[in-house]
């Protein structure tokens, strides 16, 4: 594991169960994949009617979007700053449930576009080589938010 999960909760604003993911496998410039097992957990916060649905799988890959900003700051040499999921578009749920899935997830990332104030990433979430969730989300940079240390959703 590049990064396990105690790294990612001091470098993105979601703490406790609200840090879903558990590593970063890989990651270079373009792209970042990170595990997480949280989907089986009952105390999962996405929780609704004891159950976890597909779109949450959105969340999974969102948070793997902001290590990538966290992770790609030092070597961008700026400061980070926080970031709003602003838009999504093509959005495949192939599944209906994610809490029932056993195997660990993998949320993928891969930055298609972008510069200094907005990102386009595509984006999937698989358990094994089975395709659970994709689209693409569209992120904005915050500039208010430069200078505070981590990413926030403001």
């Amino acid at each position: 594991m590049l990064r396990d999960r105690a790294w990612i909760e001091r470098h993105i604003p979601h703490r406790g169960s609200m840090c879903l993911l558990d590593g970063v496998a890989a990651w270079d410039a373009t792209a970042i994949r990170c595990s997480a097992r949280s989907h089986r957990e009952a105390d999962n916060p996405l929780r609704a009617h004891g159950r976890l649905g597909a779109a949450c799988g959105i969340e999974y890959a969102a948070q793997a979007m902001a290590v990538h900003g966290a992770l790609l700051a030092p070597e961008l040499h700026v400061e980070r700053r926080g970031g709003y999921l602003t838009s999504l578009r093509g959005i495949e749920l192939h599944v209906a449930r994610l809490d029932d899935i056993e195997d660990d997830l993998m949320a993928t990332a891969e930055r298609v576009t972008g510069d200094a104030s907005t990102i386009l990433y595509e984006f999937r979430l698989t358990a094994g080589a089975r395709p659970l969730v994709a689209g693409r989300a569209a992120i904005v940079i915050n500039p208010a938010a430069a200078g505070r240390g981590n990413w926030t959703r403001g």
